[in-house]
C-alpha cells in the first residue's frame, strides 16, 4: 500500500504525492551513515572495536577519556557525549565542527550509559570519510543509492526539486525563513548540508527499496518498474544487487543487550515504541525529528515508511507521536496470513 495525503506546505496548493521528497532528519543516521559503516565493516576496512582516534587522531583533544571511545560506542550511543550542542549559532563549515567536536569533553565515561547523541553519529560520518577516503555523500551515492536505484535520495537537493519537497519549519530563531528544500537540522545546515546525523532527503518509494533490501538479507532482486510481485522498483535493475552480507545485516539490526533498546545504529521496539504494539521483538527502525520514520520486521515480513512534515510550520506539533503508533499497529494488524500478537512488555 502506497498513499499520500495533504499538502507539501499549508496554502501552497501543491498536493503531497507518493514520490514527494522529505527531509529525513535522523533517519539519515541509519539509511545513510549506518549503512556506510556496514559496508566498510563488511570489507574489513572498519573495526567496530577500534578507538575512534585510530581513524581521527585529532578527535580526543578535549578529554583524554575520548581515547577509549570506540566505533561501536558511536553506533550504540554510548560515547559519553552530550546529545547535541547549538553550535550553529557560532560555527560554519565542516572544519569548524570537527574542531568543536574534538574539544568537546565527555559527560560520562565511555560505555557506561546510553544517551542518544547527534555528536556521536556526526563523528561516525567523519570516520567513514577517513576510511573510505571520499565525502560521505559521494560514498553513499556510489555504493548504496545508485546501485539500488534510489535516485531520489540525496543530500542538498537542487533548487529545481523544491516543487516536490515538503516544507519544514518556519524558523524564527536562526535562519528567519520557511525552511523548504534546505536541511531542517541546524547543525547539518551550518556544516553545508552533509552530516553523519542528518541531511538526507528521500521518498517513500526509495525508502521502500532500501527496506526491502534489508529484509531480504542485503539483496535487491532484479526488477522492472510496474511488473507484478510487489518488489519496490522505481528504476529497472537488470540484475540482482547484493549490497550487504546477511551476517552483517543480522549483526547490526539485533538489539545489543538488555540495558537499552539500541542495536548498532538502529533502534528496536521498547515500551510505547514508535513502532506501536504489534511489531515483534525482531523489528528494527528509526525516527526523524521532522516527522519521518522507517520500521522493518523480519518476522512479519513487513516494512512501514511514514514521511510527514510535522515541524511545518512549527516544531511544537506533537500529533505525529500517536499517529506513528497508530499507523504501525494498523499495518501489522492488517496481516492475515500469519498470527499477529501484541508484543510482550
Amino acid at each position: 500500500m502506497l498513499e499520500a495525503y495533504g499538502e507539501l506546505a499549508y496554502g501552497s496548493g501543491r498536493p503531497t504525492r507518493t514520490t514527494s521528497i522529505f527531509d529525513l532528519a535522523s533517519v539519515s543516521k541509519v539509511v545513510g551513515t549506518t549503512t556506510a559503516a556496514m559496508l566498510l565493516v563488511q570489507e574489513g576496512r572498519l573495526d567496530l572495536d577500534a578507538p575512534v582516534v585510530r581513524y581521527l587522531p585529532w578527535w580526543a583533544e578535549g578529554d583524554p577519556r575520548k581515547r577509549e571511545v570506540t566505533v561501536r560506542h558511536l553506533l550504540l550511543h554510548r560515547t559519553g557525549l552530550p546529545p547535541f550542542r547549538r553550535w550553529f549559532f557560532e560555527l560554519e563549515g565542516t572544519e569548524a565542527y570537527k574542531r568543536a567536536a574534538a574539544l568537546e569533553p565527555l559527560e560520562r565515561d565511555p560505555g557506561t550509559e546510553t544517551v542518544y547523541s547527534d555528536i556521536g553519529i556526526m563523528t561516525l560520518g567523519w570516520v567513514i570519510e577517513a576510511v573510505a577516503n571520499r565525502p560521505l555523500d559521494v560514498f553513499l551515492r556510489e555504493r548504496v543509492f545508485e546501485p539500488l536505484g534510489m535516485l531520489e535520495t540525496r543530500y542538498n537537493p537542487p533548487a529545481s526539486l523544491k516543487p516536490r519537497i515538503a516544507a519544514t519549519e518556519l524558523d524564527t530563531l536562526w535562519r528567519h525563513e520557511l525552511v523548504w528544500g534546505r536541511v531542517h537540522d541546524e547543525n547539518a545546515d551550518a556544516m553545508g548540508g552533509v552530516a553523519g546525523h542528518a541531511g538526507l532527503f528521500s521518498t517513500a518509494v526509495d525508502l521502500s527499496v532500501f527496506a526491502s533490501m534489508m529484509l531480504n538479507g542485503g539483496v535487491a532482486p532484479a526488477c522492472t518498474p510496474g511488473e507484478p510481485g510487489g518488489v519496490p522498483c522505481p528504476v529497472r535493475r537488470p540484475r540482482e544487487v547484493r549490497l550487504l552480507d546477511p551476517d552483517v545485516v543480522a549483526a547490526f539490526i539485533r538489539r545489543y543487550d538488555d540495558t537499552s533498546s539500541r542495536a548498532l545504529g538502529w533502534d528496536t521496539p521498547s515500551e510505547r515504541s514508535s513502532a506501536g504494539d504489534y511489531f515483534t521483538t525482531s523489528a528494527f527502525g528509526h525516527t526523524g525529528y521532522t516527522g519521518t520514520s522507517i520500521w522493518m520486521d523480519p518476522e512479519l515480513d513487513l516494512w512501514v515508511v511514514l514521511l510527514t512534515n510535522r515541524v511545518h510550520p512549527t516544531r511544537a506539533n506533537q500529533k505525529h507521536v500517536e499517529l506513528r503508533r497508530a499507523v504501525h499497529d494498523a499495518a501489522a494488524r492488517a496481516i492475515v496470513d500469519r498470527p499477529v500478537r501484541r508484543r510482550a512488555r
